[in-house]
């Protein structure tokens, strides 16, 4: 079983009560050298599923972690954050049935920051969203995951 399928499972045992919280967030870390001697980049992404039971009685968090060279563009790391929230939402919305569901954004809320384009992403594809200070899914929970303290 996949961890989205786990993540499926567990929304299907929870009451139409709970609400189900998507964040993505990544780390940028050097690994290795490239031919001409300069540092080779990397982000490690970690994707979350929380399971809120009940809105109101603990909660199930399931993750995934994906690494990727990087090439410095902030602006592109965190499109792929949000590319990554997306696709797990896309593939659970079939069973949510009447529970909620957001997805946290770990974006600058200052718009010159690129946090309007994806925001607009997010509300594009039908989904509900929180941006920083209220995207504590991406910038608490995938945040932990993506610096390895969870494995």
């Amino acid at each position: 079983m996949t961890w989205i399928d786990d993540a499926k499972e567990a929304i299907k045992e929870s009451s139409e009560h709970s609400t189900i919280y998507i964040g993505a967030d990544s780390v940028r870390f050097k690994k290795g050298y490239n031919a001409d001697g300069s540092s080779k980049w990397f982000a490690r992404y970690a994707t979350v599923i929380i399971v809120h039971k009940d809105t109101c009685h603990g909660c199930q968090v399931f993750h995934s972690i994906n690494t990727i060279p990087d090439y410095g563009q902030i602006r592109t790391r965190m499109l792929q954050e949000v590319q990554y929230s997306i696709e797990a939402a896309e593939q659970i919305i079939d069973i949510l049935g009447k529970r909620k569901l957001e997805i946290h954004i770990d974006v600058n809320p200052d718009p010159k920051h690129a946090s309007k384009e994806a925001a607009g992403w997010v509300m594009g594809r039908g989904f509900k969203h929180k941006i920083k200070n209220e995207a504590w899914a991406a910038s608490s929970a995938a945040d932990y995951c993506a610096r390895g303290r969870l494995h």
